[in-house]
C-alpha cells in the first residue's frame, strides 16, 4: 500500500521530500498550505471562500488567485480522506502544525487505520544556534528540520490510536467553534486571542525615530506568543496600523530591506 506524508507548509514539505530522496523513498509528499493558527476557522471545512478570503486581505501579492489555492487543497484533503493509501502526519510542538494534525485526525475519523504520524519537538533540532531554542514557548514547526534531521525519524511512524483519533478530531471541531482571530496552544490545550496581541507588541516596538521594519517584525516573530507568527502577517499587521494612524511607513510594503517604520506621536513634532 502506498503512503502520503502530510505537512504544514511547503518549506517542510521540500525538507521532508530531501529526505525521503536520500533514504531511497519516493512516497508523495503532500503540503497542507494553511497556516490554521490565524484567522477565522468556522466554516473551514464547508467550502474555501471564508479562508481564501482571510488570506487576500493578508497577502499583498493581488496576483495571487487564494479562491482557486484553496480549492485545489480542499480538492486534494478530500481526495486523501477518501482513498486508500497510508498517511502520515509529521507536526512540531506549534500551534499551526497541531491544528492540521486535528484537522486531518477530523478528515479520517472514519478511517483511523490508515494514520499515522511523527512527532518532532525542539529536542529534535539539533543545530545549537537555531533561534526557536530562544523561544521560551519551545515552540518548533516541521520546516525547522534538516532532511537529514526528518530521515533519521522516518523509522518512528507510528500508528495513531482511534481513542486519540476521536479526541483530536473533536478538539478540531471545539477550536472551529471558538473560532477565534489567533491560536495559542499550550499545555495541550488551545486558547482564542486577537490581532490586537501583535499590534500591541509592535506598538511597544516602535519608537519616535524611523527604524527597518524587519527589526520590529522580528521582535514580534521571536516573542513569546505560544505561536509562530509568520513575517506575512506583521506586515499585514504593520500596513493594518499605518491605516489606522497608529505608525507611519515609508519605503516598499512589499519589501523588508526597504521598508521602514515610526511612531505617529513622533511625527506630530517632525512632519
Amino acid at each position: 500500500m502506498s503512503t502520503i506524508h502530510l505537512t504544514n507548509g511547503d518549506v517542510a514539505a521540500e525538507s521532508l521530500r530531501s529526505a525521503l530522496a536520500q533514504a531511497g523513498r519516493d512516497d508523495r509528499v503532500q503540503a497542507l498550505r494553511d497556516d490554521l493558527a490565524v484567522g477565522p476557522l468556522r466554516g473551514i471545512d464547508d467550502g474555501p471562500d471564508m479562508r481564501a478570503d482571510f488570506w487576500e486581505r493578508v497577502s499583498a501579492d493581488t496576483k495571487r488567485n487564494f479562491l482557486q489555492e484553496f480549492r485545489d487543497q480542499a480538492a486534494a484533503l478530500n481526495s486523501i480522506a477518501n482513498g486508500t493509501a497510508n498517511l502520515v502526519v509529521w507536526h512540531g510542538e506549534s500551534s499551526s502544525d497541531q491544528l492540521m494534525l486535528r484537522r486531518v485526525c477530523y478528515y479520517l475519523r472514519n478511517s483511523p487505520q490508515r494514520l499515522n504520524e511523527v512527532r518532532l519537538s525542539i529536542a529534535d533540532l539539533t543545530d545549537p544556534l537555531a533561534w526557536a531554542h530562544t523561544r521560551k514557548d519551545r515552540a518548533t514547526s516541521v520546516g525547522m528540520f534538516a532532511p537529514d534531521v526528518l530521515q533519521s525519524r522516518l523509522p518512528d511512524a507510528a500508528p495513531i490510536s482511534v481513542l486519540r483519533i476521536s479526541r483530536l478530531a473533536l478538539e478540531w471541531q471545539e477550536v472551529k467553534h471558538a473560532n477565534g482571530e489567533t491560536r495559542r496552544w499550550r499545555d495541550n490545550t488551545f486558547t482564542s486571542s486577537s490581532f490586537a496581541e501583535l499590534d500591541a507588541l509592535i506598538l511597544d516596538h516602535a519608537a519616535e525615530a524611523w527604524q527597518p521594519a524587519a527589526r520590529i517584525a522580528a521582535g514580534v516573530m521571536s516573542a513569546e506568543l505560544w505561536f509562530l507568527v509568520s513575517d506575512s502577517i506583521v506586515l499585514w499587521r504593520l500596513r493594518e496600523l499605518a491605516a489606522r494612524r497608529r505608525i507611519r511607513l515609508r519605503g516598499d510594503t512589499n519589501a523588508w530591506r526597504s521598508l521602514e517604520l515610526c511612531a505617529t506621536f513622533a511625527l506630530r513634532s517632525n512632519p
